[in-house]
């Protein structure tokens, strides 16, 4: 269970926009977390705990009460609602959780389970397991009675563009930028303040579904731009 999350102060999306309370850094115990925006491919591997009567019945990051009973999790930067595969490396067990909260806020350990999914896994007796967590995506059910995993509509549509460096002077963010903008025929400069730093973010491309932008992340990796992302166009 999450203890209680200081913001440390107002922060803002790709383009300044404001970001929904849930996806805004945040600090406890006086470490900062930065929530990711998106769980597309999102794989780890680490030490599960779980959390159960103590916090029954309190409420969770997002705003619902915990039940020890449900098949939930509290992660430090998924997005909450998303469905987690848990897989217990141990011996192979494997269960869905959704993320309603945040932490474990404890050294090596990288989910926190409910008590249902804890003792599912097995991780009830020895307290903690390891684990391989993949996200899955939203779920919806379907006419059948079974469940999809998708990606919020928001972010299956575009437009995107893929950021490819971020600095804080803003001859180095031009140099790059002109450099792209020859070789990929757009690219762009974009201002965002992050705990109180302003940043000039090389943004490169302009497309209209996520497959597309990903395949310009591939090609830009490949010719040695680095480690981007793709992001969305507010």
């Amino acid at each position: 269970m999450a203890p209680p999350v200081v913001p440390p102060g107002p922060a803002t999306g790709s383009g300044g926009a404001a970001l929904k309370g849930w996806q805004k850094p945040y600090r406890v115990m006086g470490e900062s977390y930065t929530p990711l925006l998106s769980h597309e491919g999102f794989v780890e591997n680490g030490v599960a705990s779980w959390y159960g009567k103590k916090f029954h019945g309190r409420k969770t990051s997002n705003g619902e009460t915990y039940d020890m009973y449900a098949m939930t999790a509290a992660h430090k930067t998924l997005p909450l609602g998303v469905f987690v595969k848990v897989q217990n490396r141990d011996n192979g067990r494997e269960v869905v959780v959704r993320v309603n909260d945040r932490g474990p806020f404890v050294d090596g350990r990288i989910i926190d389970l409910s008590y249902a999914a804890a003792n599912k896994l097995g991780v009830v007796g020895p307290g903690t397991a390891r684990v391989t967590i993949s996200a899955l995506g939203y779920r919806k059910t379907v006419s059948d009675g079974s469940f999809q995993y998708t990606l919020p509509a928001s972010i299956q549509t575009g437009p995107f563009t893929v950021q490819v460096g971020a600095f804080t002077q803003v001859p180095n963010a031009q140099r790059l930028q002109q450099k792209l903008q020859a070789l990929y025929g757009a690219a762009h400069v974009r201002q965002a303040m992050v705990h109180g730093q302003l940043f000039y973010r090389v943004q490169a491309g302009h497309y209209t579904s996520l497959t597309e932008a990903k395949l310009a992340l591939e090609e830009l990796t490949q010719a040695g731009y680095g480690q981007g992302f793709v992001v969305a166009v507010d």
